[in-house]
């Protein structure tokens, strides 16, 4: 290998690092909050129709997470909600659908999918919501859950929380094995809601106000889902969505075998799979759709909360269905959920050197001049909120299409498998006569490197298959060298961190993961602990971000493949109750609290919160921006304070009635919330109203709704609320 000469930019870099991770450690050491609820699992709920056959290939990347030690949680006092009577002469499923706001804080914490230095969340564009589906047979026997949720994974803490709050208000009904749990994978959502050292490390600590903000929020869609329940019917549908995903790793796609990949028409999965769900009566209830796709639309500049392509789908889904709603309100219910998106990116321009304009769809993704920083993916709009809207509104127009058609009625029994597993130790049956290992987690060179979705923040480059002796070496006398074992188990893998081996001040990913099947009639939906690719990214052999991101080993895929199977084996022939549950997992009563403080709100001298720093003008366009500041304070603190349901309304005069009617809030596409953090407590909000075409010539007004942290001398803090009402303006169309 060539010596590695530094320059003034890396060396300057990696004395930040050196330094950033000493005082990580000793603050790591340190900062603890005591907490007595469990952690870290992504699950991404992907539909099999008729029998669950195994899946052509997967990625398990640093998203699936849990890990080894300490005991299991202690369940709460039961005190059960009584079911009401099911009327059980009809065929068909008792259907129930809920939505919650799940939202969490919108300011002070990192934004969770680019593990991006500096990205958090400085405002909002649009909410996030918990969309929540129970299933039961007429008998009420038997039923299943499933849950979609606009953040980037759930994480184990977050999953065994709502299910422990369930168990409270419903005994057994709701249990692990029937209850999915999946994440849409929006990189736009608040982290901190993890244990495990790699996405505290990302999240800058662990937040409760976040935290429960989103359990609360699970907990409670489940809970509207239960008290709607009537007779219903399921429909299934399926087919194409065209233009709007590339792979995003095409050279490691190509390391598979012909005739493997001859099984498909495309090195991405474009199968949509819809379920329609109605009354007795044809009366339009709710809407699942699966599709393989990463919402990363926004791009790793942005500082918005938002649920991007696939939450700008549900959002037009559902406005379409509850006509007369706010966004987030109304009866119906439509979720797209994550499938096999592992290498899927929506940036359908591909990437090229923002420098020169070239193509860098190479091996390496990296540009002559600049390296692999300079190698981003584009959408096909002119910024990211237009390329967001683009991708969202075809796959939404897709779903529409086919939830008109549907017409294969679902039918049979629901059932569900559920089992605790340690990946770092499944031995693998490759034929019968020879085994393989699952390894200790470990995550590869490439991992650093990001994708050309989001570049890592050092110089790394993807497709590297050698270590670097310089980051080696950083990394042993930081960290301590990997074993030998795990080297060994991970090749062609070369190792930049043996995650598997850190353990301080907690491990650093986990060891044991949950499988979970659930079927319903002959539709299997399993959940799965990781991202899944549409084949084996490489085999191992190419080494780009997805490979180096597959912690469990070369063999993950087969031990998936084999734990699957069981499941779906134990489900067909009626023997679950012979599952074994699994290792339990672990948990943690000292989280790592947040590295971001709290401190006290302040307004200027002679202002006060509210106070219009600068009004609306008086009259605007359709297509137009209206923009209103306000004197602000921290918008964590309506997290912790929900006094307020919105950070903003947009409100229009009726003159005939001589009241203000809401026609926007914060969950609005139209509106954007912009908190500017200053010195010493001061800040100010900004609220946008883009102008839709649509909107009705007349008067109208903005009102910001916030809280401020106020704290006398030798007294807690206490949280007020506050609003305020900009002046009125006129919107004319021409």
């Amino acid at each position: 290998m060539a010596k590695h000469t530094l320059s003034t930019l890396e060396a300057f870099l990696i004395f930040l690092l050196v330094m950033m991770t000493a005082v990580t450690v000793a603050l790591l050491s340190l900062l603890f909050i005591t907490s007595g609820t469990i952690e870290n699992h992504k699950d991404s709920g992907v539909p099999v129709t008729q029998s669950p056959p195994t899946m052509p290939g997967s990625t398990a990347t640093q998203g699936s997470t849990l890990t080894h030690g300490s005991t299991a949680t202690q369940g709460p006092p039961v005190t059960t909600t009584p079911e009401p009577p099911l009327f059980q002469n009809f065929s068909g499923y008792h259907i129930g659908v809920g939505r919650a706001d799940c939202t969490g804080q919108v300011a002070d914490i990192s934004l969770m999918g680019y593990s991006k230095t500096g990205q958090n969340a400085r405002g909002i564009l649009t909410r996030l919501y918990s969309r929540a589906f129970i299933m039961a047979e007429p008998d009420g026997s038997n039923r299943v859950a499933f849950v979609s949720i606009d953040i980037g994974m759930v994480s184990q803490r977050l999953r065994l929380e709502v299910l422990n709050r369930l168990q409270s208000k419903y005994g057994s009904l709701y249990r692990q094995d029937n209850v999915i749990l999946s994440g849409t994978h929006t990189h736009s959502g608040p982290g901190g809601y993890f244990q495990y050292t790699v996405f505290v490390i990302a999240s800058e600590g662990f937040s409760n106000r976040t935290f429960e903000y989103m359990v609360t929020g699970i907990v409670k869609s489940i809970e509207m889902a239960h008290k709607n329940m009537k007779p219903g019917k399921i429909f299934i549908n399926k087919g194409n969505v065209e233009g709007v995903q590339i792979n995003r790793s095409p050279s490691s796609y190509l390391w598979n075998p012909p005739s493997e990949r001859a099984r498909y028409s495309s090195n991405t999965d474009k199968e949509m799979i819809i379920l329609k769900m109605v009354d007795l009566n044809g009366v339009d209830l709710g809407l699942i759709s699966w599709f393989a796709i990463h919402p990363v639309s926004m791009n790793n500049t942005n500082h918005l909360v938002n649920s991007d392509n696939m939450g700008y789908a549900s959002y037009l889904f559902e406005q379409e269905k509850n006509k007369g709603y706010l966004p987030g309100q109304g009866p119906y219910v439509a979720a797209f959920a994550s499938s096999n998106l592992g290498d899927v990116s929506p940036n359908i321009l591909g990437p090229h050197c923002v420098n020169t304009g070239d193509s860098c769809d190479n091996a390496n993704s990296s540009c002559p001049i600049g390296g692999s920083s300079m190698c981003i993916a584009t959408g096909p709009g002119h910024d990211m909120f237009n390329s967001t809207q683009i991708i969202g509104g075809i796959i939404y127009q897709r779903a529409k299409e086919l939830y008109a058609s549907a017409s294969q009625e679902l039918t049979g029994p629901l059932a569900a498998a559920h089992q605790w597993v340690n990946m770092s130790d499944v031995t693998v049956w490759l034929n019968s006569t020879h085994t393989a290992q699952t390894c200790k987690p470990a995550l590869g060179y490439s991992f650093a490197a990001g994708t050309i979705d989001g570049f890592g923040s050092l110089n790394f480059t993807q497709g590297t298959t050698v270590g670097d002796p310089f980051w080696d070496t950083l990394r042993d006398q930081l960290l301590g060298k990997p074993s030998e074992e795990i080297k060994r188990c991970h090749k062609p893998k070369p190792i930049l961190l043996h995650t598997g081996e850190l353990t301080k001040p907690h491990p650093w990913h986990p060891d044991i993961v949950d499988v979970q099947m659930i079927t319903v009639g002959s539709l299997a939906i399993i959940a799965i602990p990781g991202e899944f690719t549409l084949q084996i990214p490489g085999g191992g052999k190419a080494q780009r971000y997805e490979a180096a991101s597959t912690i469990y080993g070369p063999h993950t895929l087969s031990a998936y493949i084999q734990l699957f199977r069981a499941l779906a084996k134990a489900i067909a022939t009626d023997t679950v109750a012979n599952l074994s549950r699994g290792p339990e997992p672990p948990y943690f009563k000292q989280l790592i609290a947040s590295l971001i403080p709290n401190i006290v709100d302040r307004a200027p001298l002679g202002r006060n919160f509210g106070d219009v720093l600068q009004p609306a003008k008086p009259t605007y366009r359709v297509g137009e921006v209206a923009e209103v500041i306000f004197v602000g304070a921290n918008p964590k603190n309506s997290a912790e304070n929900q006094t307020h349901q919105t950070f903003l309304t947009v409100e229009k005069y009726e003159a005939t009635s001589a009241t203000w009617r809401i026609v926007h809030n914060d969950a609005s596409w139209e509106t954007r919330f912009y908190w500017h953090k200053g010195l010493l407590g001061h800040s100010n909000a900004t609220i946008q109203w883009h102008i839709p075409g649509t909107a009705q010539p007349g008067i109208y007004r903005m009102r910001y709704f916030g809280h401020h942290r106020k704290q006398d001398f030798l007294k807690p803090a206490i949280i007020l609320p506050f609003e305020s009402t900009s002046s009125a303006f006129e919107v004319v169309t021409s």
